[in-house]
C-alpha cells in the first residue's frame, strides 16, 4: 500500500449491524456528508447525480402529460397553513416556523415549507377562473422540511429533503381519480422499477396513514432486507377537501359555479437510500445502471515499459463505448487492487480490466459488480457486451429484489398468527377493519407494526373479522414494522 492509499472497505457486515453498515456504505461511496444541523445531510456530487438521474425520468414522464413546472415560496403564512383543518393537524407537529427577522418578531409566523398544496392553491384561485383553465397541472422541484421526529436516517428521514410536488386541479373527479391512478403506477411505480430496481407494493393507504386532508391516499411501498417496510412515494386525490377552503371555482360549461377537484402527489429522495438497502452488499454500494453514475470504470495495468500504449489503447476503449458513462481511472499513485476495491466501494456497475496482456490480445476483462463474474470480451465487441451486461445487472438486481419480497409475505387470519409473523419480520397480509382507533391500538400492542396499505386487486371478504379488534373487515391490509 503507497502513502496516498488508505483502508476504506466496510467493517461491519450487511446482517451483522443493518444501521453501522449502511452509515459506512453511504459516507465512504461518499454520497453524503453530516452537518452540525441533525437531521440536515449533504448530498455530495454522486448521490446528487444520481437524483439527476430519477428527476430526469419523472420530469420526462409528466411532462408528457401536461404538466407543467413552477416554483413557489419556501415561506407560507400561519394564515395559509389553517385554512384546511385536517392538513394543518397533521403536518403542525412537524412544522418549522420563522418567528423573527433579524431582531424584529414578524407580525405572522412564517411556516418553512412542510408541503405545498396551501401556498400553491392561494395563486390557484386567481387563475382558475372558467372550465377552459382545467386541468391545471403544474409540479416544483425543491425541498421541504419536516422537524418532528428522534432518529434521523440519511436518505429515509431528514428533516430537509429534495422532491418533487406535483399539484393538479380538473373539473370532474373522474378525471382526478383517473390521473392519481395513473401517477402512481406509470410515473411512480415505473420509476421505482425501472430505474431504481425495486419491486413494490401498490395500493390505497388506510384512514389513519393517508395524507392529512386527502380523501385516499395510494401509495408504492417497499420491503427492506432488515425486515422493516418503508413508503416509497405517494399519490392524493384530494376532492374538494382543498378547493372549497381556497375558495377555488370555476364557471362550469353550463355558466355555474363548481369547486375543482385536486390531486396531489410526490417522489423524494427518500428512494436513493431504499436503492442503498435493497442492492448495497458487505463490500460497499451496488447501483442499478440505470441510476449509476459512472457505467463503467476502465482500468488500465500499468507498467513503465507499457504504460504509455497501455493509456492510449485505454483511451480508445473508453471512446468505443457509446451510450454510457464511463471513467477512465489512469491515477499512478494508486495501484489496481486498491482502485478496484475503491469502485466496488462505490458501486459502479462494471469494472473494465486492461493491460499489457490484453492490448497484445486484444481484449479486455470485465467484472460485474452485482455477481463479481469475470468476462473477458473482445475489443471489437466490447460496445455490445457491455450495453448487454448493464441490461442484465439491471435485471438481475430487480429479480433478486423481488424474490426477496415475495418470500417476506405471509398471511394471517387470527390474531395470534399476525402476531407471531410481525415478530417474526414478516410483511402480513391481513383482513382489517381500517379504524383509526384500532390502528392506533394495534400499533401500541406490536412495538410499531402499522398498515402499510390494501391491494388494488380487492378479494370479496365474506364475515371475515378484523385480524386484531374482531369486528368485521373491510379490506386485506399489510401490516409490518415500518420506518
Amino acid at each position: 500500500m503507497t502513502k496516498k492509499e488508505k483502508q476504506q472497505g466496510i467493517t461491519v457486515k450487511k446482517f451483522d449491524d443493518f444501521g453501522e453498515w449502511y452509515t459506512q456504505v453511504i459516507q465512504k461511496a461518499e454520497l453524503i456528508e453530516y452537518t452540525d444541523v441533525s437531521g440536515c445531510i449533504v448530498f455530495r456530487p454522486y448521490s446528487y447525480a444520481i437524483w439527476e438521474k430519477l428527476q430526469a425520468n419523472i420530469d420526462k414522464l409528466i411532462k408528457n402529460r401536461g404538466v407543467q413546472n413552477a416554483y413557489f415560496p419556501l415561506f407560507i403564512p400561519e394564515k395559509l397553513l389553517v385554512k384546511e383543518s385536517e392538513h394543518v393537524e397533521g403536518f403542525s407537529p412537524e412544522v418549522a416556523w420563522v418567528t423573527h427577522a433579524g431582531n424584529t418578531k414578524l407580525t405572522e409566523r412564517l411556516a418553512i415549507r412542510p408541503t405545498s398544496e396551501t401556498i400553491m392553491y392561494d395563486s390557484y384561485k386567481k387563475w382558475i377562473r372558467s372550465h377552459r383553465d382545467l386541468p391545471l397541472k403544474i409540479n416544483q422541484w425543491c425541498s421541504v422540511v419536516r422537524w418532528e421526529f428522534k432518529h434521523p436516517i440519511p436518505f429515509l428521514r431528514t428533516r430537509e429533503f429534495l422532491w418533487q410536488e406535483g399539484h393538479t386541479a380538473f373539473a370532474t373527479k373522474k378525471e382526478a381519480d383517473e390521473e392519481a391512478m395513473d401517477i402512481l403506477v406509470n410515473v411512480y411505480n415505473s420509476t421505482l422499477k425501472d430505474m431504481l430496481a425495486l419491486p413494490t407494493i401498490i395500493g390505497t393507504k388506510s384512514e389513519k396513514e393517508k395524507f392529512a386532508g386527502a380523501e385516499y391516499s395510494l401509495s408504492a411501498e417497499l420491503f427492506l432486507p432488515n425486515n422493516k417496510a418503508i413508503q416509497g412515494c405517494t399519490s392524493h386525490h384530494l376532492s374538494q377537501n382543498f378547493s372549497k377552503p381556497f375558495n377555488l371555482q370555476f364557471i362550469d360549461e353550463n355558466e355555474k359555479k363548481q369547486f375543482v377537484y385536486q390531486n396531489s402527489w410526490g417522489f423524494s429522495t427518500r428512494t436513493i437510500g431504499i436503492a442503498i438497502m435493497v442492492h448495497s452488499d458487505d463490500k460497499g454500494l451496488v447501483l442499478p445502471p440505470k441510476i449509476a453514475p459512472i457505467q463503467a470504470v476502465i482500468i488500465p495495468i500499468l507498467f513503465d515499459k507499457t504504460k504509455n500504449a497501455v493509456l492510449k489503447e485505454a483511451k480508445k476503449v473508453v471512446q468505443s463505448l457509446k451510450g454510457i458513462s464511463v471513467h477512465l481511472d489512469d491515477r499512478e499513485e494508486y495501484r489496481p487492487g486498491w482502485k478496484y476495491n475503491e469502485w466496488e466501494l462505490k458501486g459502479v456497475p462494471l469494472r473494465v480490466e486492461f493491460g499489457p496482456k490484453d492490448m497484445e490480445k486484444k481484449q479486455a476483462m470485465i467484472v460485474r459488480r452485482d455477481t463479481g463474474e469475470k468476462i473477458v470480451v473482445k475489443l471489437k465487441d466490447i460496445n455490445k457486451k457491455v450495453n448487454e451486461l448493464l441490461e442484465k445487472i439491471q435485471d438481475n438486481l430487480y429479480t433478486k429484489a423481488k424474490k426477496f419480497l415475495n418470500s417476506s409475505i405471509d398471511k394471517a387470519d387470527n390474531k395470534k398468527d399476525f402476531l407471531t409473523k410481525l415478530k417474526a419480520g414478516k410483511l402480513v397480509l391481513a383482513p382489517f377493519c381500517n379504524t383509526v382507533d384500532c390502528e392506533d391500538i394495534l400499533k401500541d400492542a406490536t412495538g410499531g407494526a402499522k398498515s402499510i396499505n390494501t391491494p388494488f386487486d380487492k378479494k370479496e371478504l365474506k364475515n371475515t373479522k378484523c385480524v386484531f379488534c374482531n369486528k368485521p373487515a373491510k379490506e386485506l391490509y399489510y401490516f409490518a414494522k415500518s420506518y
